[in-house]
């Protein structure tokens, strides 16, 4: 019986967006397994609390057996030996974030050659979105909904 294929799909999810659920659903198609990794990274101020997020997250998957959340610190890589994965999946909205996560791809395949990076092109007509659009449409009174998975409902108006 062939090895199970795991694969990390990382981020701060600060929130989720319709572009990452999109990322998350295809890639569990290709995998027999997909942990999507919230991450903490000390150089972020993260708008809202890591159990939120995860939470979130768990309601937004909680229908798709291949899914799995988990949270970690530290660097992806060694996240994705503890979890057993040897792929980390990675999604591509425009080529700033190509330049950028092929960087970050070539690094992780020094440390860690046994770990492939796949990427994912968004979804054309979500490649607008991102997390600190969503932050910002909320400071500034917009419609969250718009972008985010219907698990994702922040109290109106906000205030952070």
């Amino acid at each position: 019986m062939p090895e199970k294929r795991i694969a990390v799909f990382p981020g701060s999810f600060d929130p989720i967006t319709k572009g990452h659920e999109d990322i998350i659903l295809r890639g569990a198609r290709l995998f027999d397994e997909l942990i999507v990794a919230v991450g903490e990274n000390d150089n972020k101020n993260y708008l809202f609390d890591k159990q939120q997020r995860l939470a979130w997250i768990r309601e937004t998957f909680r229908n798709e057996a291949r899914v799995r959340v988990e949270s970690y610190t530290g660097l992806t890589v060694d996240f994705c030996v503890e979890a057993g994965a040897g792929y980390m999946i990675r999604g591509l909205r425009n080529p700033a974030d190509l330049e950028f996560e092929k960087a970050v791809a070539q690094a992780n395949q020094k440390m860690r050659p046994d770990i492939e990076t796949v990427f994912l092109l968004t979804q054309p007509e979500l490649s607008c979105i991102s997390s600190s659009i969503v932050r910002d449409v909320l400071r500034n009174g917009g419609d969250h909904r718009l972008f985010v998975p219907e698990a994702v409902r922040i109290q109106e108006p906000f205030s952070k």
